[in-house]
């Protein structure tokens, strides 16, 4: 199993696939994605983390950062 860090949590997020998961046969999904943003930033966010960034606008890393 892999992990990272979330970007704005700090919390560690389970990255499925990957050498760790050829062996276990693991079938668990991804706690997170990496967002790339209009505003040229990129950050690597659990779902939670996702989920309480606004969907009424275009976000950007100041959103992120404010999480």
């Amino acid at each position: 199993m892999t992990s990272e860090p979330c970007d704005a949590c700090g919390r560690s997020v389970r990255i499925a696939g990957g050498i760790g998961d050829f062996w276990s046969f693991s079938a668990e999904s991804t706690g997170g994605m990496t967002l790339e943003l209009d505003d040229g930033g990129e950050f690597f966010l659990c779902h939670d983390c996702i989920a309480r960034l606004p969907d009424d606008r275009v976000v950007t890393s100041a959103d992120v950062k404010s999480l």
